[in-house]
């Protein structure tokens, strides 16, 4: 591995002192403020549509563009954060992201809503990255670890309170106005931490032994950009059908295309958007075919339930809302602790997270089937979502803290992007397959609980998956230790 890209040195020097209280909440507010305006967006389809008087297709877009722009932007963002000054595109991320916000909650058409989507995409793609990063540069061992722990919380709790925001809201104030103000709470939000930014994060300084002149690598970011857009795109745009599967091969051809351009980029004496040698880093590469096979599974078990209980089990979004509430308590607990003693566990950590997403996938199903069958209150389903968020506290985050100490920090925003991108195509994957299961399997046998096990049994399989994938780093990692 070139020593570019190798792991850091325990006791850097190369870190100013910052207040890293203060640090961590900018960095954190608008990650919260980013999630929470993913995960609101499920309970808003409707009154948005009903609203706008929008189509199925003009109300996936809604999603769909948002997630489009965020990931595509992962990783040329944290290349030009690491290259010009990460608190710059944290700033400029957050302005994006704030006035997408002011524009979705004023807009009059569900075509200027998409749009504005397309801009907190953007503002997201561009913050994110130099989150991790930041956090890559300002902290060091155990207090990076709990940085991190405190990230997952973060992931944690927005991703569950979102809905519950959004269905109070749509209860308090109607449903033409309380999706409007799903949009609008960020605002105050961002203002906050574009003034908290400009002050409490450290200024930008070039790395030590960066060179003097600028190299961005154009060709490369915009190849890289390209290709996640068409191998993205199918799995986000259900509406075009098998004309949209063009896109697929056409992604991954670019994809070949940029590999061979950033290693002849090198060769020539430039700098590539992207170290290769980055990729052949095993303790990287695996952290990200990890984190990426388990959120193929994992994301859509929050598809499939509110499926479950509203389609089929009759009860409304916010009750729905309410059954992971606990999970995700339970995941940003489960983040805390595992903090403390990832570095010391290692790999053993991620492989017991796992363990415990497949068995709370297995007590979904048996919860499942005794609703169904047995008469049991849906609420009971709680428990068995509890035990996935034990399980995402102790996968998540340890996974992100392994994966990211193999890393120099000053590729720190280009590799939180690239682990960020693999958790993206995961997800976009996931919930375009398995839901896909689900509805195909009650539509052509009629029986709802069929479809549900059959689902919950996909997910278990990936988790199977993820496990085998972490035993294998395990043993790379005994090994390293013995050397």
């Amino acid at each position: 591995m070139s020593e570019s890209v190798a792991a850091e040195k325990p006791n850097a020097e190369d870190v100013p002192p910052v207040k890293r209280r203060r640090l961590l909440l900018v960095l954190l507010a608008p990650l919260f403020m980013a999630l929470v305006a993913v995960s609101v967006i499920n309970v808003a389809l409707v009154p948005i549509g009903n609203d706008l008087h929008a189509s199925s297709s003009g109300l996936q877009w809604v999603l769909s563009g948002y997630a489009l722009a965020f990931g595509v932007l992962l990783v040329p963002a944290g290349r030009i954060g690491d290259a010009t000054g990460r608190k710059r595109m944290l700033l400029i991320g957050l302005a994006f992201f704030t006035l997408g916000s002011v524009i979705s909650a004023l807009s009059p058409t569900i075509q200027m809503l998409n749009l504005s989507r397309i801009v907190q995409g953007i503002g997201s793609g561009l913050l994110n990255p130099q989150v991790v990063g930041i956090i890559q540069q300002h902290f060091r061992g155990r207090e990076r670890a709990r940085a991190f722990a405190l990230f997952g919380t973060t992931v944690a709790l927005a991703t569950a309170i979102g809905p519950v925001i959004g269905g109070v809201l749509i209860a308090a104030l109607g449903p033409d106005t309380g999706w409007r103000w799903m949009f609008g709470m960020n605002v105050p939000i961002g203002v906050f931490a574009i003034w908290a930014g400009s002050y409490w994060v450290p200024g930008d300084s070039r790395p030590k032994g960066a060179r003097s002149r600028l190299d961005l690598d154009p060709v490369g970011i915009v190849l890289l950009a390209v290709s996640l857009l068409c191998v993205m795109f199918p799995f986000l745009e259900r509406g075009l059908g098998a004309v949209a599967w063009v896109a697929l091969p056409v992604g991954l051809m670019l994809g070949a295309v940029w590999v061979r351009w950033e290693a002849r980029y090198r060769d020539r004496g430039r700098e590539p958007m992207v170290d290769l040698g980055l990729l052949a880093n095993r303790a990287f590469s695996n952290g990200i075919l990890i984190v990426s096979v388990f959120f193929l599974g994992s994301t859509s078990i929050w598809i499939v339930m509110p499926l479950f209980v509203q389609d089929h089990l009759g009860h409304v979004a916010l009750f729905s809302a309410l059954l992971g509430l606990p999970s995700s308590i339970f995941a940003g607990i489960g983040s805390q602790i595992s903090g403390r003693y990832v570095l010391d566990a290692g790999r053993r950590m991620v492989i017991a997270g796992l363990a415990i997403a497949g068995l709370g996938v297995l007590l979904i199903m048996g919860t499942g089937m005794a609703v169904e069958w047995l008469g049991w209150p849906a609420w009971t389903l709680v428990f068995p979502l509890s035990v996935i968020g034990i399980s995402q506290g102790f996968t998540v985050s340890p996974n992100q803290t392994l994966t990211l100490n193999a890393v120099d920090p000053r590729y720190g925003g280009v590799a939180g992007g690239i682990l960020q991108t693999g958790q993206r195509i995961g997800q976009a994957v996931g919930t375009a397959i398995i839901p896909g299961i689900l509805f195909t399997l009650s539509e052509r046998t009629g029986s709802w609980i069929l479809a549900f096990v059959v689902a919950m049994g996909v997910i278990a399989v990936f988790a199977a998956l993820a496990i085998v994938i972490s035993v294998a780093d395990r043993r790379r990692e005994r090994a390293a230790s013995a050397g």
